[in-house]
């Protein structure tokens, strides 16, 4: 495709400066100098990008290949060229991306009148055209904006104006179903049609009553925004064109990252003219879950006959041997588009692969080598990153750097003492370990909901302040509180009685349960597991769910550190051990006040890294199970969708890159062995150096037991059950057996004394 405003025609260009008189060619030399300048210092592919403005285009622009810097030049020489502010329009996703973007053309074209410019997110810009096109819309003109809270808020009411149980449907899960509903441009009547099992008719309903919530309200939520433009935009040819002819320039930033609905309004606009710009990387492609379609940006060239493409591709952050080792990685992928990547950075370190023998001491090594960065380098605290790709991981981490003095903080997350599921978990048991705790009693009495409201805690308390009771002794005399109804009075009782089950367990005297087991019991019977579990396969609540099972990791960490012959003795009864724990925990969110000077430290998601870049990233947990995920082994499109994850860490480090895994990390309170992740031997050899340690597990004396899983047994304390699985805890080898009568108990391996039994003995 030939543009209008190519470099040639430029060059080209018949000043006729004696037809034009002297000022006519002062402004012509003047103009030609002011977009020199705008050229100067561009590889020549951003000359490209910056210098071509009719038709469609797409812009490859690999990690740290200065993409913006190419926008913001392109959009600086439209305005320079005559092109009116009001007929560009620049769409990002954050709202920090869209303020740099102006601040950047802002600067670029100095006291220019940019009066009409767009530069906003997507969100931004619907809510703006849909307060405009109110009326033809069909949305109210003074609409409000419903926030995460407000929305958070609704779904819980929807749910309950449909008719279904709060617990079982969490308000992320709810708002994740219809979201996605709302991202390919559905709405309630359409979601209801295409109901076919119990699970989409009960979205339907959810979703019809949040609409009512929303409407009665008059609210949108994000995802309105973008279906209610996308669908006028769609249907309504007038529209089209009106939009089309305002906006004659269109560009789009982060284009791998849209979803349908953005999709469509960006064609849409685009139809009138064809003058679409778009900029991106399918290998950064790492938000499906979140809606986001790949073939948008792969099949750009196929909807754009004639496109013109461009690959940015030198990297301007990292040295050669990152980026030597990051472009192997992401190579494998089917959906890579080969590209030569190249930086003039100079050779740089090679990327460390370290294996270490448990996850302390891998995040040992991270806090040791970073502290050498720091103390011999002067590497900055707040120049290194710390990626992982669950939240759960964290911990650990947390762990070591605060024993270390170093300040850190969990960037776009919380600490994981913090997290409200884990919050939740510890109020359990601070009610088990104190009668008295009224604030945490309150937290979480319905957490999971099972009956026990708003309305009957208002009885109990009144009841309690009338008695001067704590909460727990008032809900042992429900009885004497005749406003409550029979069915929380029985909600009560089983509350109450799993309560007295769990200290029961914790005063036995007899082959007393760990902490570890302890806990894992409390997240079992209290619900919060399950109702955390929900709708398994969202991110979200992957996360929480591997929150609650390191808090059980946690806990087994606590095992491993007791000494009966040591200071803490005294807390080797089961219930010490909870008190000194809980105690712990409540002075770690004390301690982590450290004086950042020098800032700090950054933990934090692959996810939330991507648009970051530190000078020294450790990325932890690259084991087969956790990065690839475990849910991509039989699904290629998610294989690859990990694997540019990994790759969007990889990008993020300028000079220092570590890649770390356990041989052996504790998951649920049981120690298992780990593979390393595939990803680490897709790495080029030449552009790595690989340390590993001895294997303990090779050489370790193994404890022969003769039982296998499934295998029926007799305990001579427990009586008959039988075997689940195998383990290794920091003491030692364990075996879980669920015993008929007392439940899945996980006991030494060396000391279980289990007697293989025949299944007839007993029913399971």
């Amino acid at each position: 495709m030939t543009c209008r405003f190519c470099p040639l025609r430029a060059i080209r260009g018949d000043f006729r400066a004696d037809n034009e008189g002297e000022g006519g060619a002062k402004g012509k030399i003047r103009k030609m100098a002011t977009e020199s300048a705008l050229l100067d210092g561009l590889t020549d592919p951003q000359q490209e990008a910056v210098l071509c403005h009719d038709g469609p285009m797409l812009v490859l622009a690999g990690p740290g290949s200065g993409k913006t810097t190419a926008v913001t030049k392109r959009i600086a020489l439209l305005l320079e060229r005559g092109i009116s502010p009001w007929s560009i329009l620049a769409l990002t996703f954050t709202n920090k991306a869209a303020g740099e973007m102006r601040d950047r053309v802002q600067r670029l074209t100095g006291h220019r009148d940019t009066r009409g410019l767009t530069i906003a997110t997507f969100h931004a810009f619907a809510a703006r055209q849909l307060r405009v096109l109110s009326d033809r819309v069909g949305v109210p003109e003074d609409f409000t904006i419903f926030d995460t809270a407000d929305q958070k808020a609704a779904a819980k009411q929807a749910v309950v104006e449909a008719g279904l149980e709060t617990g079982n449907w969490p308000p992320a899960s709810v708002l994740g179903a219809i979201g996605h509903a709302k991202q390919v441009l559905l709405g309630p009547d359409q979601v209801e049609r295409n109901a076919g099992d119990f699970y989409t008719r009960s979205v339907a309903r959810i979703y019809k009553a949040y609409q009512r919530i929303l409407e009665r309200a008059h609210a949108l939520d994000f995802d309105d925004l973008l279906r209610l433009l996308a669908v006028a935009l769609r249907d309504d040819a007038a529209l089209r064109e009106q939009l089309g002819s305002r906006f004659q320039y269109l560009m789009v930033d982060e284009y791998q990252d849209t979803n349908h609905a953005q999709f469509v309004i960006a064609s849409a606009i685009a139809a009138a003219h064809g003058n679409i710009c778009v900029v991106g990387d399918p290998d950064q492609s790492i938000y499906a879950w979140r809606g986001a379609d790949i073939s948008n940006i792969l099949d750009f060239e196929s909807q754009y006959a004639g496109a013109t493409a461009i690959c940015l591709g030198r990297n301007f952050r990292s040295t050669e041997r990152i980026v030597e080792a990051s472009s192997g990685l992401i190579s494998r992928n089917d959906s890579h588009r080969p590209r030569e990547l190249h930086t003039e950075l100079g050779t740089g370190e090679a990327p460390v692969i370290f294996a270490s023998l448990d996850e302390h001491a891998e995040a040992r090594e991270v806090v040791d080598r970073f502290s050498r960065l720091h103390d011999d380098d002067s590497v900055p605290w707040n120049e290194m990153a710390v990626l992982y790709r669950m939240n759960a991981f964290s911990r650990v981490v947390e762990d070591a750097f605060r024993a270390a003095e170093i300040p850190h903080v969990v960037a776009r997350g919380t600490a994981f003492y913090q997290r409200k599921e884990v919050k939740d978990a510890m109020a359990y048991l601070r009610v088990l370990r104190n009668k008295s705790d009224d604030i945490s009693l309150r937290r979480i009495i319905n957490v999971p909901a099972r009956g026990i409201g708003g309305t009957t805690m208002d009885h109990v308390e009144r009841f309690a302040a009338r008695h001067d009771l704590t909460l727990m002794e008032a809900i042992r005399r429900r009885n004497e509180i005749d406003a409550i109804s029979k069915r929380a009075a029985a909600s009560i009782d089983r509350f109450v009685g799993m309560i007295d089950d769990w200290r029961r367990a914790m005063s036995a005297s007899l082959l007393t349960p760990s902490l570890a087991d302890l806990v894992a019991r409390v997240l079992d019977e209290s619900g919060l597991e399950t109702a955390n579990r929900a709708r398994p396969g969202a991110e979200e609540e992957i996360d929480r769910i591997a929150n609650l099972q390191e808090l059980v990791s946690a806990a087994a960490d606590r095992d491993a550190r007791i000494d009966l012959d040591g200071e803490e003795a005294a807390a080797a009864s089961l219930e010490g051990q909870l008190a000194a724990w809980l105690e712990s925990i409540s002075l770690v969110a004390d301690s982590d006040a450290i004086d950042p000077e020098q800032g700090a430290v950054t933990l934090m998601t692959l996810h939330a890294a991507k648009g970051l870049e530190f000078d020294a990233v450790a990325i932890i947990g690259c084991e087969q199970g956790v990065l690839p995920h475990s849910r991509a082994f039989d699904d290629m499109a998610q294989l690859e969708e990990e694997r540019r994850l990994c790759y969007v860490g990889m990008t993020r480090a300028r000079r220092y890159l570590l890649l770390g895994r356990a041989m052996a990390r504790t998951q649920r309170g049981i120690q298992e062995r780990q593979a390393g992740s595939q990803f680490l031997d897709e790495i080029p050899a030449d552009a790595v150096r690989v340390v590993e340690p001895d294997d303990p597990w090779a050489s370790a004396p193994a404890v022969t037991l003769d039982v296998h899983p499934g295998q029926p047994v007799r305990h001579p304390r427990f009586g008959l059950g039988r075997v689940v699985r195998f383990g290794h805890r920091p003491q030692g080898a364990t075996v879980t057996v669920d015993f008929v009568e007392f439940g899945a108990r996980t006991l030494p391996a060396a000391h279980a004394a289990l007697e293989p039994t025949d299944a007839s003995d007993t029913t399971f």
